[in-house]
Formats: structure tokens, sequence, C-alpha cells
């Protein structure tokens, strides 16, 4: 099979933006990855992914990408009638993106494939186009499906489905899954704080993070109830940047400066699934989308090194550790709680500081996480540096489908020395 490595990766600070425009971040990350991947132009770029969920509520929807890229086109910073295919998945579109430059290499159709993700979800002045790109995440045509399936789930899990003013249905259902993990298996909201305590730390660390504070899980536990057992502290923030990649295949690679080989990182595995309404006590879909990316890039979970999981709220890294395999199902809380996740840990997860740190703006996501692990296999992470790490792997997530992701991306990536 034909390989594929990612040259250049590069991601915005994430915050609010709100004197940025589209084409403002659509620029920065795509000279930005120019940049790290040492090229002056990207004449050599023959196919883009443009990853972006929240632009058609703002007022531009269809054409998204080409018309942030128009700018670029005219200044000739980016090579004239190259094919732009947008991408829309929820939280998962950058990981979408992604799957398809890697794709472009592996089919042999293009030799250098540009991902790149752009969002803007802090709308200061139209707080209804805000909430209404997250509320497109939800199956918007049948409403009556999900609430039902919500109020069924309430009772078993001894958390009653509501809706009302101050609440958002994102937030509710991932409460009920914590509530039932809970119930089942004894995990605590102790653990839980303890989680959203090291990603938040670990974002102090971060220049490129939204959130640079410390915290204690005490401090955690603390904080304002957003839908028990969750505090703000575990939820990701609203906020905006851009992240891009630059996928090229071997023989691309080997024209390439030295210096800019010895950085490349090779894509080993890059699997999706699709979600569906499932009982409480199913696996989700990243379970399988781990399963395939393991076979893909013929590992297990103990194979890996360092990982970014979508933590949209700080219960999904205990609920990601165990369907990624990296604990026993059950065990998420304590494997968290010991130390294991932290950056000197077994291990390390979120070293970003993960979407409660970091930050969430969605179509960007998944490809920030492939900037931070690719930093991290590189040896570039600075104080958020684990000890040469070999392997690594991101699961992002997107929409909802009761309580599976309407979409979930695994990528594996492997250091190429």
């Amino acid at each position: 099979m034909t390989e594929a490595y990612i040259i250049g990766a590069f991601s915005t600070r994430f915050t609010k933006w709100p004197d940025k425009t589209h084409k403002v971040l659509t620029r920065e990350a795509y000279e930005g990855v120019l940049a790290d991947a040492g090229l002056g132009d990207g004449d050599d770029i023959e196919m883009a992914w443009f990853s972006n969920c929240a632009m058609w509520a703002q007022g531009q929807g269809s054409i998204r990408g080409q018309v942030c890229f128009t700018p670029l086109v005219r200044e000739g910073r980016f090579p004239e009638r190259v094919p732009l295919i947008n991408v829309e998945g929820g939280c998962a579109s950058a990981s979408m993106a992604l799957h398809g430059a890697w794709k472009d290499v592996l089919a042999g159709q293009s030799r250098l494939s540009l991902a790149i993700g752009v969002e803007k979800t802090y709308v200061p002045d139209d707080p209804a186009a805000q909430m209404a790109a997250f509320q497109a995440g939800i199956d918007c045509l049948d409403p009556d499906e999900w609430r039902d399936y919500y109020r069924a789930a309430g009772e078993q899990s001894g958390k009653p489905f509501e809706e009302g003013p101050g609440r958002t249905v994102f937030m509710d259902t991932y409460a009920m899954q914590a509530s039932h993990h809970m119930k089942k298996y004894g995990t605590t909201q102790a653990q839980i704080a303890a989680g959203a305590a090291k990603n938040h730390n670990n974002g102090a660390l971060n220049p490129l993070s939204q959130y640079k504070f410390q915290l204690t899980p005490e401090a955690v536990l603390e904080d304002r109830e957003v839908s028990y057992p969750l505090t703000r502290a575990m939820c990701a923030p609203i906020g905006d940047g851009a992240a891009a990649t630059l996928v090229a295949s071997a023989d691309y690679l080997k024209s390439l400066p030295r210096a800019v080989q010895d950085r490349a990182v090779k894509i080993s595995a890059s699997a999706l699934t699709g979600g569906k309404y499932r009982s409480l006590d199913e696996p989700g879909l990243s379970r399988l989308a781990g399963q395939k990316a393991y076979a893909m890039a013929g590992i297990g979970p103990h194979d890996i090194d360092v990982a970014e999981v979508h933590d949209a709220t700080s219960f999904c890294e205990i609920y990601q550790a165990e369907m990624l395999g990296f604990c026993a199902e059950g065990e998420g809380g304590p494997f968290v709680a010991s130390g294991a996740t932290a950056l000197d840990g077994a291990l390390p997860i979120n070293t970003s500081g993960g979407l409660v740190s970091k930050g969430h703006p969605v179509g960007a996501t998944g490809l920030s996480m492939i900037f931070e692990l690719a930093a991290q296999l590189r040896g570039e992470a600075g104080l958020r540096q684990v000890t040469e790490p070999r392997r690594a792997l991101a699961e992002n997530g997107g929409g909802v489908i009761g309580f599976d992701e309407a979409a979930c991306g695994v990528t594996i990536l492997e250091r190429r020395h």
C-alpha cells in the first residue's frame, strides 16, 4: 500500500476571535501549514478539503472553502483550478477532511493534499446564529424520536431528561451517560473532576489553548453546575480557530529537503464510523473505529504512547479510554484518577489540554488534535512533551444520534525514525 505522511501541521490559538473573519483564520492556518512544511508556496497542492460547520448560519453556505480561499487564489498563494471539497460532519468534520486527504494520497490521485478546518462559533451580536450551528448537530426533522429516546434513557440512568431555558441537549445527554456510568460502575464525580483538572493544567502549558489557568479537582467540583454531574470546568467552551495539515505521498516526501523528511509523521491508520440509536449498555461507535484503526495499523491499544480524545465533557475521557481499549470497561474513572493519563503517566491523554481547556471550534478540532500529536511525535511539544512517543492516536466524534455521535474518526500516527 502507498504510504501517506504529514509533512506540515499547524493550528492557530483557539479563543474568541470576534475581529477575525473566516477568511483571516483560513489565511493564518494555510500560511502556517506551508511554513511548517518548509514550502514557500502551495503550487504542488493537488486537492484540498475544507472543514466547517457553522458558516452557513453566519451567512455563507454551499461553497464555504472556495469563498475563504478566493483571496489566496487571487494572490497566487493557492494554486488555481485546484478542486476543494467542503466537508461537514459535526465536531468530526476535520477528521473527515484529513481522511479525504489521506485517501487522495493512498489512491495515487495526489502527491500533496491539504486538509484545513476553520470555525467561528462565537457570534457576540447574534446569539441565534451561534446556537443554530450546534442545533444542526441533531435530528431536526424528527425531534420527537430523540426526545422519546432520551426520556426512556433518563428513567434508566436515574437522570430525567429535561428541556428548557439555560439548558443544552448536548451537555444533558453527556450528563445522562455519565450518570448511567456512575450508577453501573461506581464512577464518581471526583474522578471526572480529576480528569478535568489534569487537562486544564495541561492547557496552562499550551500557548495555543483557550484557557490558560490551572485548576484543582476541588475547584472543578466547586464550579457552576451545568448538568449534574458536570460542572462548567468539565465542559468545552465556545471559541474560534483554524488548523491544517499537508498530507504527502512517499515519493513526494523523498523530493523534499532532509530537514522536512526528518519531521514527517506517517499516517498509519484513518478509520471512520457512523452512529446509531443504541442502548446505554452498548459500546459506542468509537469502539469500532478504534478496532478498525488498530487492525489497519497492525497494532493494539497497548502500542499507543500518547492520545488526544474528544472530551467535549470530561466524562468523555473516561468513556473513550474504555472504548479505545486503554483500560477495561467500567475502569475509566479509576484509570484517569490514578494519574495514568497525566503527562508523566503510563498513557498521556489530552496533552494539549483537551477540548475543555484547549477549546473546541468545531470544524477545526480534529485537525488541532493532529497538530498536537505531530508535535509530540516530533519532540516539539515543549513543556507538554511526553517521553519519546512512537505512536499516537486521535479520536474525534461529532453530531448526535441518541447516545452515539453521528460520526467518529480515529487516526493513528507514527514517528518515522
